[in-house]
């Protein structure tokens, strides 16, 4: 249930709240923060019982779980279920979830509002309907969301092409945190125009990206729709995505409570086609909620950062007047957009004017929307401005020390120490097709004819003139040398590293670890990989399949991700269990990813490199996680096969809401497993606690098919797919 607040003891309940329930937020202390905007703060969150969660208590993991909340997709009946519906629907890429902000009101509450006369037509229209306004219930979500949450809203609202958080506001207008680890995650790909002719394409993690940032805020209530005119930038024509919410939506037109101050971001991806591309390069945009005023943290940070700024107002006023009096170099980062109404015209314009003359500001930086100018042919002078103005460019990377410098408190700076771990951990990798050797020689050449020994051992298909006997006791004790040499491995530092911060009891730490170390080794390996996919096509179009084949080692030898690092350590519990000096020493390992399955993670079942299934460690990771959930593990396994790039993965994501690999970055080989809880309400129904997902490489493409062993490759992968109905460990 949701707190109710009333009177003496809403205040003495907030007095005790400020140095208890809620602790500060990053970058500020509650003393900063007036008593009435706690109330404000603390009155959505209990309309919306998300009390509770805040702050960041709210784990992306519960979200994961198969219950009748998350199976259907009935309309919102209550506030309560509003933020729940709209992160099912957002998961699974939905984009009508800003939809479920708002549901029908009863028969009585329409009753209550039949003497209400005159009724503005927006207000009219909302009178029928109860909820929140969106970007209070996305401001709501993140203020409670964990870092991986926050991580997964932000790529997954991208994904529906919405605006994403930049300025996170807490509660109090001045005071917000730079939402630089929720965008971490984003990859985009685009083509410019210089790489249309080749048909090459940019992909790269959003934050990391060079381009032009152009900032959109507003002074007071300007009659002007800064949003919608935004929506008509970056749109064509008559085309109209609502990237950002304005007033004109459904719910848009409801009070916010506590979005003002924040500062949403977007991007355009040009596609490499001058008739239908709107800018050439990619660029990024800025919509700051609410008036400048009010937020002026947010407004200097965005001026300081942006290529250009635009204001958008009635008049000036001389508050207002003193705030961009207060700026530096306004003639070239600052351009007044100017709602010329018909009323009141003259002498809102003697107040731009005044202070056009005072600042010696340019009219060139002046634009003016007439009453009789509609926002279609408005928007595309807007879009010559931003064509023609200046081309700096930046990155949302390097705004990090910008808003520490002013005083911002920033999401991610609470994983320095895992950040500074991984660095040192990758320093010394380079992207070449022997990177795995040097880094993961368990998964070396040793193991890799260790998997062929074992398989011949059960097929004995090359025993020539040999007895079965004998040829089998052949492959036994080259087996056996081969573990002998394996029993020689020391553990690297950077693996040192990977099982001591994947060890850790603090989730939070771990997850950051892993998730920093996936951002960096896909930023190295991005690029070369990028160049072998062209090399690859070049190839395949001359059915050149020894290049191909040679391409195809290279690509894989090259791939080097945390699963690769995850692989390792199962193969060094697997040696220990065969060497005296390490066998006590490893034996938490199996429990560490056991724990790392109940929180989301994929298991590799199949080597995709050596197509082998390490069973021991399988086998005892499946037993620590039957443990671990209090030995009820009833399995319902799905698994999904198909041919390589047939979205497969992409289907269990959108389905389940899983996250398996889908970039074209990295080069993914083998099988991995995902577990899913069925709740409470289901189990008796299903007859089953979990649900495990089986994603895999999929089987060869026609270019790939050419290769040696492609079809037994395939045919060993549809047998393991079938053979993988478990119900249970």
């Amino acid at each position: 249930m949701g707190l109710v607040l009333q009177g003496q003891f809403e205040t003495d309940f907030l007095k005790l709240l400020e140095k208890s329930f809620l602790p500060p937020m990053a970058g500020f202390s509650n003393k900063t923060i007036p008593l009435a905007t706690w109330q404000e703060l603390l009155k959505l969150l209990s309309k919306l019982e998300l009390d509770k969660f805040y702050p960041n208590k709210l784990r992306l993991q519960w979200l994961f779980e198969i219950n009748k909340s998350s199976t259907s997709d009935e309309i919102v009946k209550s506030v309560e279920e509003i933020p729940w519906c709209f992160l099912r629907r957002l998961l699974k890429i939905n984009a009508e979830c800003r939809n479920a902000t708002q549901f029908p009101k009863s028969n009585d509450d329409e009753e209550e509002n039949d003497d209400i006369f005159e009724i503005d037509p927006y207000t009219a229209f909302n009178s029928a309907y109860n909820g929140v306004h969106p970007l209070d219930l996305i401001v709501a979500l993140f203020l409670c969301a964990d870092s991986s949450l926050k991580q997964e809203i932000a790529l997954k609202m991208s994904m529906c092409q919405f605006s994403v958080p930049l300025l996170l506001p807490h509660g109090n207008k001045n005071q917000c945190s730079l939402m630089l680890w929720a965008l971490r995650d984003i990859v985009k790909e685009w083509r410019p125009h210089d790489l249309s002719q080749s048909r090459g394409f940019v992909e790269d993690y959003i934050v990391q990206a060079k381009m032009p940032f152009y900032s959109f805020v507003r002074l007071k209530n300007c009659s002007l729709s800064k949003s919608q005119i935004l929506n008509q930038v970056l749109s064509r024509g008559q085309q109209n995505h609502n990237i950002f919410i304005h007033r004109e939506m459904k719910g848009g037109t409801l009070q916010r409570e506590i979005a003002n101050g924040l500062v949403e971001v977007c991007w355009y991806l040009p596609r490499g086609r001058e008739n239908l591309d709107i800018f050439p390069e990619p660029v990024a945009f800025a919509n700051l909620r609410g008036d400048i005023c009010e937020s002026l943290a947010q407004f200097n940070f965005l001026y300081q950062v942006s290529t250009a700024t635009f204001v958008f107002l009635d008049k000036i006023e001389e508050n207002e007047h003193k705030i961009l009096a207060s700026l530096q170099d306004t003639t070239s980062k600052l351009f007044l957009v100017v709602n010329r109404r018909d009323d009141g015209a003259t002498e809102d314009m003697m107040s731009v004017n005044a202070t056009m003359e005072t600042l010696h500001f340019p009219r060139s930086n002046v634009k003016n929307k007439r009453t009789g100018v509609n926002t279609v042919d408005f928007s595309e002078k807007l879009c010559e401005v931003i064509k023609t103005s200046s081309t700096s460019a930046t990155t949302i990377d390097s705004m990090l020390d910008r808003a520490v410098e002013l005083g911002l408190s920033v999401d991610e700076r609470c994983s320095d120490d895992q950040k500074e771990a991984v660095e040192k951990m990758v320093k010394d990798i380079k992207v070449q097709s022997h990177c795995k050797k040097q880094q993961l020689p368990l998964q070396g050449d040793n193991w890799k004819r260790l998997s062929q020994l074992e398989k011949e051992e059960c097929r004995l298909k090359n025993s020539g003139d040999s007895g079965l006997e004998e040829y089998k006791a052949q492959l036994q004790e080259e087996q056996k040398q081969i573990k002998e040499k394996q029993k020689k491995y020391k553990l690297s530092e950077g693996m040192k590293t990977f099982i001591d911060n994947s060890s850790t009891s603090d989730k939070e730490k771990r997850d950051f670890f892993l998730k920093w170390m996936k951002l960096k080794l896909d930023t190295k390996s991005r690029s070369k990989l990028s160049a072998l996919r062209n090399k690859f096509k070049e190839a395949s179009k001359a059915k050149d399949a020894k290049v191909m084949a040679e391409l195809d080692q290279t690509f894989l030898n090259t791939s080097l991700g945390t699963e690769h690092y995850m692989r390792e350590m199962g193969l060094i519990y697997e040696v220990s269990l065969y060497s005296q000096e390490t066998v006590g020493k490893m034996s938490h390992l199996p429990g560490v990813a056991a724990e790392m399955l109940l929180d989301g993670y994929p298991l590799e079942l199949l080597d995709g490199d050596a197509s082998n299934v390490p069973q021991r460690w399988v086998t005892d990771v499946l037993m620590e996680l039957h443990k671990k959930v209090g030995q009820r593990s009833r399995l319902l396994v799905l698994t999904v096969l198909g041919v390589q790039s047939s979205g497969k993965s992409t289907l269990l994501n959108t389905m389940f809401g899983v996250k398996f690999p889908v970039s074209s970055g990295r080069c993914t080989r083998g099988a991995y497993m995902v577990f899913l809880r069925v709740g409470e309400d289901l189990k008796r129904e299903l007859n089953y606690d979990f649900v495990v997902l089986i994603d895999t490489e999929g089987l060869k493409s026609p270019d790939l098919a050419q290769l040696e062993d492609s079809y037994e490759h395939d045919n060993q992968l549809a047998t393991f797919e079938s053979l993988s109905d478990l119900h249970g460990p």
